[in-house]
């Protein structure tokens, strides 16, 4: 088994477990909950589940961008009618902030130098998509895990409710920002979408932009610092790569 801290928030640990629980695997393994002796999914703040077999893929020397996505879709064709869950509107961390903006909910406030990156992925936004919001994990891409002979494993369910088409995105987006992917995954990944696959991964780009605008709003760096440029760089690059992607 796999012992994890329950967190903070108790129902958000009850309801997982509740989902992972009965959630059928087709196309992909998750990591079943397991009770404690009381039959409760959590005691004195520790959850656990089943290890699962997997290990995250090595994209730099053989990149798995699209089993990953893959996984994401048959994970999120199981999800596709799960209720949403009433903690979703409780939710006030960064990457909750980074998701509204990206959803144009809520207003950016960011660092100077990640203001132009913003206004340049909003203009790919393009109009909302008209797919059906459900539970999607928003952060896939460290959470797929591959073995031989088995389905990908799906860990450390991170909810939202977007399009499902999102989910997948972030992946997209990640590739760009941190793992030096370029139009090639671009152009491989974007017949999974159809036309409005750059304003998925445009606003995927930006979920990430405001996460990473907090986080160096927390830091002591400074606002012209070596850390602030490099993200700056970051998303720079990943905007230019949308903006030129046909």
């Amino acid at each position: 088994m796999v012992l994890k801290p329950a967190g903070p928030d108790i129902e958000f640990a009850q309801w997982l477990a509740d989902v992972m629980d009965v959630l059928p695997e087709d196309g992909f393994r998750v990591a079943r909950p397991l009770r404690a002796r009381t039959g409760a999914w959590t005691h004195a703040g520790w959850t656990a589940s089943r290890f699962v077999t997997g290990a995250e893929p090595d994209h730099a020397a053989a990149p798995r961008w699209l089993d990953v996505v893959a996984a994401g879709r048959a994970f999120h064709r199981a999800l596709a009618d799960v209720p949403r869950p009433a903690f979703l509107d409780r939710r006030r961390d960064w990457w909750a902030l980074g998701d509204r903006v990206a959803w144009q909910e809520c207003e950016a406030d960011l660092p100077p130098g990640l203001r132009g990156p913003y206004e340049e992925l909003v203009a790919l936004f393009g109009d909302a998509p008209p797919d059906r919001a459900q539970l999607v994990h928003g952060d896939l891409t460290g959470n797929v895990l591959f073995a031989p002979g088995l389905a990908p494993a799906v860990i450390d369910f991170s909810p939202y409710w977007r399009p499902p088409g999102f989910g997948t995105a972030v992946v997209v987006g990640d590739a760009l920002i941190w793992h030096s992917a370029g139009a090639g995954l671009l152009r491989e990944a974007a017949p999974g979408w159809g036309p409005g696959f750059v304003g998925y991964v445009a606003r995927a780009v930006t979920f990430r932009l405001v996460t990473a605008g907090e986080q160096l709003r927390a830091s002591a760096e400074p606002e012209g610092g070596a850390a602030a440029a490099a993200e700056v760089r970051r998303y720079r690059r990943a905007v230019e790569l949308l903006a030129a992607f046909d």
